[in-house]
């Protein structure tokens, strides 16, 4: 607006004209700093970006911030995509971020142990949780891709291991968007059919980030909340998912996994043969057993028969001598004598017993004689 030769800006068009320039000048940009002052909006993220000197207000839309992995948490080193432009209505100069990732550490190697941290405290990991899996499954679930190399492999192993066993396969894609999606519905859909004691849940080797189906929190609930066993089997032996900490069983390759859920047919016939023996075996075991036990029995009672016997052989010695001693015969040894009175055999105790006339009889140590009173 011109006036007397000066052209006067009005705040709209000064924010404007600034806003070009700073488009302009800064539309494709990597900013690095550490997070502050983040909150989620109806799913756009805002926050500060800062370093020890200066800070700058962020804006990460939803429809960029979908694709993020990570938990994204006040105090995280990050390095941020956008461009910079500013907020009109606030006359406020701010990032536009499209791309954001970790400073430091991969995106998904962090969103990995963000998420296993998390569900080790829920306890989705604890052994209590994990259950047994069958001995001889009738039927097995397979749930993996239908044209990979491990649907090949387990089934091979299978078929050597016990040719007659049921399977049943639910193809799923095991890489991509959709996938976390199928093999979490695949692993619910066969809890709700009920239709196998046990299933494998995997795929062949790859990287991080072709594996990243079975570290989505999805699928990892699916397996914890599964009524069925699940072996999981997701690439080869050095790689950890979030689904093998999950599952009741982890196998470190898609062929173990298959010789882990059912025994060879000739190890099953070596553990009925010995299972065979010890049926014939068993009575004969009982019979020496209790043979043993009634020669244990037998020995002890004679042995108590024995020490009973002395015990009462002692107490008889015992009465017997106390019965000695008080015997008359006893007596008349140490040299004393009983008299009789022939007429009725009372004992004469006392003079009084007897008179002139009387005829007794007097006992001594060895022999009698009789006697008439005087």
């Amino acid at each position: 607006m011109e006036d007397k030769g000066r052209y006067i800006y009005t705040v709209s068009q000064l924010t404007s004209s600034i806003k070009i320039v700073l488009e302009d000048s800064f539309q494709d940009i990597w900013i690095e700093g550490e997070i502050s002052n983040f909150k989620a909006v109806s799913g756009h993220f805002y926050f500060t970006l800062k370093d020890d000197k200066s800070e700058l207000k962020c804006v990460f839309f939803k429809s960029s911030n979908e694709k993020i992995k990570f938990e994204i948490t006040s105090g995280m080193k990050v390095v941020c995509f956008g461009k910079i432009s500013i907020y009109e209505q606030r006359g406020v100069y701010q990032l536009y971020v499209t791309r954001m990732e970790p400073k430091g550490v991969g995106a998904l190697q962090l969103a990995f142990e963000q998420l296993k941290e998390k569900l080790f405290k829920e306890g989705l990991f604890d052994e209590a949780h994990k259950k047994l899996i069958p001995l001889i499954p009738e039927r097995i679930g397979i749930v993996t891709s239908i044209t990979g190399a491990a649907i090949r492999d387990i089934l091979h192993v299978l078929n050597k291991r016990f040719s007659n066993v049921s399977i049943i396969i639910n193809p799923v894609k095991v890489q991509g968007a959709e996938a976390k999606e199928e093999i979490a519905d695949a692993i619910e859909e066969f809890n709700r059919l009920k239709n196998v004691d046990v299933m494998i849940v995997g795929r062949g080797g790859g990287s991080l980030e072709d594996l990243w189906a079975f570290n989505e929190e999805v699928v990892a609930r699916a397996v914890y909340n599964s009524k069925i066993p699940v072996i999981s089997a997701v690439g080869h032996e050095i790689d950890w998912t979030i689904c093998d900490f999950v599952a009741d069983m982890r196998a470190p390759t898609p062929s173990v996994a298959a010789e882990i859920v059912i025994a060879k047919k000739s190890e099953l016939q070596d553990r009925l043969d010995e299972i065979e023996k010890k049926i014939r075996d068993f009575p004969i075991d009982i019979v020496t057993e209790y043979e043993q036990r009634l020669d244990e029995i037998e020995e002890g009672m004679a042995l108590r028969f024995k020490h009973y016997m002395e015990l009462k052989e002692g107490d008889f010695k015992s009465l017997s001598e106390k019965l000695d001693i008080l015997s008359p015969v006893e007596i008349l040894d140490r040299g004393y004598s009983i008299s009789f009175k022939l007429s009725d055999g009372k004992i004469i105790k006392s003079s009084k017993d007897i008179k002139r006339g009387d005829l007794m009889e007097t006992r001594v140590s060895k022999g009698s004689f009789k006697s008439k009173v005087e």
